[in-house]
């Protein structure tokens, strides 16, 4: 098979898959507007039940909506058919998939659910479906063509459920108001919650290495201050502790530039005064925007009484850079 032809296959794939979601535009109607308010109004959870590929999706959809505001579960059907039927309470809602909507396993499971008084939205691919016509409320996606060059592996149907079941978690996300600090409580490890929940004090070069200098110091003194603490500037301060200014190597190659004299000026006299500073307590994806617009290298932090405890450089923040 030449590079051309593998190619063209991708492509063919991602064209189908692409169409399948287009078309789903159909299913977003008020059956689907009432499966998100009857969810919505649940006191329990929303138990996902699947088998097969549509069970693999079923697995994402509930993660999705766990991680968004919803509380959600995921049960095998055969394993449900085995006592795991057992987890869904009176006060759950179930939203069982099957694009064929002729699946066995998931099928047996429902009348159960049923006697229970348990709602149920099937979300399917055929309206006149066993699943279909035992749900409570469905949410039917439109005919399509698999990707399979047989029509037979579940690619566009997979692809089509798993865009709709997105959409349902966001549109209960919107409804719950569930916010970007809500959204960083679910996820306190790995990237998003360090992009989330860091605060610039987290971040911070403190302590021994936060390099400082007294305002009566030279600007040798402050290259030195630099030097020991590695650091590509210097924050001045008041006796008190508060910044009377910022000094970095920068300014230094340009003043430099001026008087080849300036390591025996004080720094009062070279220093940036009234700098960009940032509070210990922002958020380091807030701090890495501000770095962005000012264009800076680096800046002083302080506290809540503004006293310098700190500095952060562009390499500190720049895994919270996200635009």
């Amino acid at each position: 098979m030449t590079s051309a032809e593998i190619k063209n296959i991708a492509l063919e794939v991602i064209k189908l898959e692409s169409a399948s979601l287009t078309a789903c535009n159909a299913a977003i109607n008020d059956d689907f507007v009432k499966a998100v308010q009857t969810i919505a109004a649940c006191t329990g959870r929303l138990v996902v039940a699947g088998i097969g590929k549509s069970g693999i999706i079923g697995r994402k959809i509930a993660a999705t909506l766990a991680s968004t505001g919803t509380p959600a579960m995921f049960i095998h059907a055969t394993e449900a058919l085995h006592g795991d039927l057992g987890m869904v309470t009176e006060h759950d809602i179930v939203l069982a998939l099957s694009f064929s909507g002729q699946s066995d396993e998931l099928n047996k499971i429902l009348p159960m659910l049923k006697h229970r008084h348990i709602t149920i939205i099937g979300m399917s691919g055929h309206a006149q479906s066993k699943l279909a016509q035992i749900s409570d409320i469905n949410i039917i996606l439109p005919p399509m063509h698999e990707a399979c060059p047989y029509n037979l592996a579940p690619t566009s149907s997979t692809t089509a459920m798993l865009g709709v079941g997105d959409a349902l978690a966001l549109s209960l996300m919107k409804m719950k108001n569930f916010e970007q600090d809500d959204f960083a409580l679910f996820h306190p490890g790995g990237m998003l919650g360090k992009l989330l929940t860091c605060s610039v004090a987290d971040i911070m070069q403190s302590g021994e290495r936060n390099p400082i200098v007294p305002l009566d110091a030279t600007v040798k003194d402050t290259l030195l201050v630099m030097t020991k603490t590695k650091s590509g500037a210097a924050t001045i301060i008041h006796a008190n502790g508060s910044i009377a200014g910022f000094f970095t190597d920068g300014d230094l190659r340009r003043q430099l530039q001026k008087d080849p004299f300036v390591l025996e000026k004080n720094i009062a006299e070279v220093m940036t005064r009234q700098p960009t500073a940032l509070p210990d307590s922002m958020k380091a994806v807030e701090a890495a925007k501000i770095i962005c617009q000012k264009k800076i290298d680096n800046a002083p932090v302080t506290n809540s009484e503004g006293i310098a405890v700190g500095i952060v450089d562009e390499g500190d923040l720049l895994p919270f850079i996200t635009d």
